[in-house]
């Protein structure tokens, strides 16, 4: 990929530009690219849009908390864009203070609400009168911090934010959850679709015809017949009126596969709309072998059969 300007979810030293930087460092691209921090993924997707970046570096899904809805939202409002590659960067906070700071005169922290939801039990044991105060991000928490901007002695933040605002970490890894990630994805203009690896994900999203019984299971019987398996499905309504809702869909595998083409164009048949968002590669290898029926060749063979039934 030749983008070198990059908008990102900001503000600095977030976990998504830890994102950006994790993957221009994949591209080699670290040293030459541009980036720009943007104040949410609708102001950052609206400048890949309109052409003043490249590409956009959006989250769109935690191990957590699930979806990024408001991301989901703006990917299917937009339409006209398409996923290129996909990051995962493990959700680890810090506690940091500014240099020098006594530990024992930590009588506030601040964070935002997600981050200081992830460290109660830390805080709550080793600083228990320690007021929390709510900040805009976490990245922020750390930057007032740092620019004498702030009421809280602490921050609970991304490594990369203490590093950036020279803060001095206290304690490492401090979230309750060890095992926590977020997904971003790199969206771009529509343009060439990346090649099948063998390891892909797929991005859709559907529209159903009406809310009838068996709607919905009609859209996910094309992917389950043709052994297209699912790795997120997140309904969002779509606006038009209570009780319609439209469906975010990560599948395993390439568009170019045979299996993905026959199963999206019977979801295609069955919808009201079905807009495709990108096939790239997954940060995470599959290493489920696929059924032997639902192989390209198995594909193949069928239709060479019914090509010499007819012609016979």
């Amino acid at each position: 990929m030749s983008a070198e300007h990059f908008a990102y979810l900001g503000p600095e030293a977030t976990f998504t530009e830890a994102a950006l930087l994790k993957y221009l460092d994949a591209q080699g691209l670290r040293t030459t690219a541009r980036s720009q921090p943007m104040r949410n993924a609708v102001a950052a997707l609206d400048s890949v849009l309109d052409g003043d970046c490249s590409a956009a570096v959006v989250p769109i899904e935690n191990s957590v908390e699930g979806g990024v809805p408001a991301t989901i939202d703006a990917l299917t409002d937009h339409g006209q864009l398409q996923i290129v590659a996909e990051v995962v960067v493990p959700v680890r906070f810090v506690l940091a203070v500014k240099p020098g700071t006594d530990p024992t005169t930590l009588t506030s922290f601040g964070s935002h609400p997600h981050g200081e939801a992830q460290v109660r039990t830390f805080m709550s044991a080793n600083f228990p009168d320690a007021v929390y105060l709510p900040t805009s991000s976490t990245a922020a928490a750390a930057r007032d911090l740092a620019n004498d901007a702030a009421d809280h002695v602490a921050a609970v933040c991304p490594a990369l934010a203490a590093e950036r605002y020279g803060l001095e970490v206290l304690a490492d890894d401090i979230g309750e959850r060890k095992d926590a990630e977020t997904r971003f994805v790199v969206v771009t203009r529509p343009g060439a679709i990346p090649a099948p690896t063998g390891s892909d994900k797929t991005t859709v999203v559907a529209s159903l015809r009406s809310d009838r019984a068996g709607a919905l299971l009609e859209m996910l019987e094309q992917f389950s017949s043709r052994g297209v398996n699912m790795s997120r499905i997140e309904s969002r309504p779509t606006g038009d009126g209570l009780g319609l809702y439209q469906f975010s869909i990560d599948l395993l595998g390439h568009v170019n596969e045979a299996r993905m083409a026959d199963a999206l164009q019977g979801v295609h048949r069955v919808t009201r709309n079905l807009r495709f968002l990108g096939s790239y590669p997954s940060a995470v290898k599959n290493t489920v072998p696929l059924d032997p029926t639902t192989t390209d060749d198995s594909f193949a063979a069928a239709a060479a059969w019914l090509d010499s039934t007819l012609n016979d």
